[in-house]
């Protein structure tokens, strides 16, 4: 069934020719020749779209437009109107009507627009289901969302959460690496001791050491004062290196100690100290194909990757979106005191529509702008920024036999890559089976390709 659809028209034979062209396109229509008994219905059925003619007896259809505005605001209603012209129209939207057609009526363009309120008020009952979901889906601290890809994670996270065995959290840039640690610390029996956490590619190798390890007074030139490290800070709790797969060769060894021994020695120290935190490490990067490569170390791999958490980019996780954009819009209209409660159904078809490149960060980012640009209690389309509105599928077209128009063959295969990762949700492993590359090169294609 495409949808539950409510008819008034005092007209018989109108109702009869309405709903017999509705039924075919495999529409459930309730048909009704008085407006009084069509409202009756409307508190004791559920319906998705109501068609109504402009000029009835008893009741005209703005006027039940104006009703249906007021008692059920989430069902859009069609007005039918044989009076084509602008002043129509406009009083037509004014009493809260979604769309309206004119006489004679052109079955085809009925259909039409049939089907998009009956798509408009499901999305519309989504979003309003996805605000009051956003406070009861908080399983786990910060992380939110229902879709498989999720619930596959919680299920997890719920069976390693005690565990004091090294996490390795993997996926890609923006996919809420953080988060995740955070929640393993927050609902875990350390959660009482401190998370300390660092990301090992924005510290400078010569420093990074100083800032795990700590150092004794005058270790090196300007060591005043010891200093106490990451590993030592974070005893009783959990310490978080994310981007470890950027950690340098000459700096490996030296943590793969200290995992293994539970002790570190401070830079300039005589003596090892015992510390006891969890280890919790994240990369977007693919470490198998960094050991294949001896980029990184494979003892070190296998010490960290105990206990893996692979988690799922924004694009394979369908309606979170939305959850998502909820939350980030109850969020910042907070922060700059703002009366915005949610997002129009429309804008809410870009967000499901776009690809995310830049996951949870991005939708972040896309979310905190439309609430500051919004001039209206709901963010539109016109909030959204360029990228998301004019989104298209990546699709590559050859329409030229001039030899300067075709793309070169390494954009043919980006192209293609990224549309069948599309298509595959983000899981590389399908992708790679697809495309029938290795998992390894997969990654270091993704890779190259996420450097142009």
């Amino acid at each position: 069934m495409r949808g539950r659809i409510l008819v008034v028209d005092d007209d018989a034979r109108m109702c009869e020719l309405l709903e017999s062209a509705l039924a075919e396109e495999g529409f459930a229509v309730s048909c009704h020749t008085a407006p009084a008994t069509a409202l009756v219905e409307l508190h004791t059925a559920e319906f998705e779209t109501v068609v109504t003619d402009l000029n009835m007896r008893g009741l005209s259809g703005l006027d039940l437009c104006r009703r249906v505005a007021a008692e059920r605001p989430e069902l859009p209603v069609i007005v039918i109107t044989a009076f084509g012209n602008l002043e129509t129209a406009i009083g037509a939207i004014r009493a809260g009507a979604y769309d309206f057609i004119t006489k004679p009526v052109e079955m085809d363009a009925l259909i039409v627009a049939v089907d998009r309120a009956v798509g408009h008020h499901r999305l519309r009952l989504e979003v309003t289901r996805l605000r009051s979901a956003v406070e009861a889906s908080r399983r786990f601290a910060e992380l939110l969302g229902d879709s498989p890809a999720m619930q596959r994670v919680y299920e997890l996270l719920e069976r390693i959460v005690d565990a004091d065995a090294p996490v390795l959290i993997t996926g890609e840039s923006g996919t809420g690496k953080e988060v995740v640690a955070r929640a393993l610390h927050q609902r875990g029996r350390r959660a009482d001791g401190p998370f300390v956490a660092i990301n090992c590619a924005a510290v400078p190798e010569s420093l990074l050491e100083s800032e795990l390890f700590g150092h004794a007074r005058g270790a090196f030139t300007d060591a005043r004062h010891a200093r106490t490290g990451l590993f030592l800070r974070a005893h009783g709790g959990t310490l978080f290196l994310d981007e470890i797969g950027d950690l340098s060769l000459a700096l490996q060894p030296k943590l793969l100690r200290a995992i293994q021994e539970r002790t570190v020695r401070p830079l300039g120290a005589a003596e090892e100290i015992p510390f006891d935190a969890r280890l919790v490490t994240a990369t977007n990067r693919d470490l198998e194909s960094a050991v294949a490569e001896q980029r990184f170390r494979q003892d070190l791999y296998f010490r960290v990757n105990v206990l893996r958490l692979e988690l799922p980019p924004l694009r394979a996780r369908g309606s979170d979106v939305l959850l998502l954009a909820q939350e980030f819009v109850n969020r910042c209209a907070a922060r700059v005191d703002k009366h915005v409660t949610g997002i129009s159904p429309t804008a809410a078809e870009r967000l499901l529509a776009y690809a995310w490149p830049g996951n949870v960060r991005e939708l972040q980012n896309c979310i905190e702008r439309a609430v500051a640009l919004t001039r209206y209690v709901e963010v539109g389309v016109e909030d959204l920024p360029d990228a998301i509105r004019e989104y298209r599928p990546e699709q590559l077209v050859i329409g030229s036999d001039d030899p300067s128009q075709l793309p070169p063959m390494e954009e043919v295969e980006r192209r293609y890559i990224r549309r069948v990762m599309e298509a595959v949700g983000g899981n590389k492993t399908l992708a790679a089976q697809v495309l029938g590359f290795d998992r390894r090169t997969l990654y270091r294609k993704l890779e190259r390709f996420d450097g142009r």
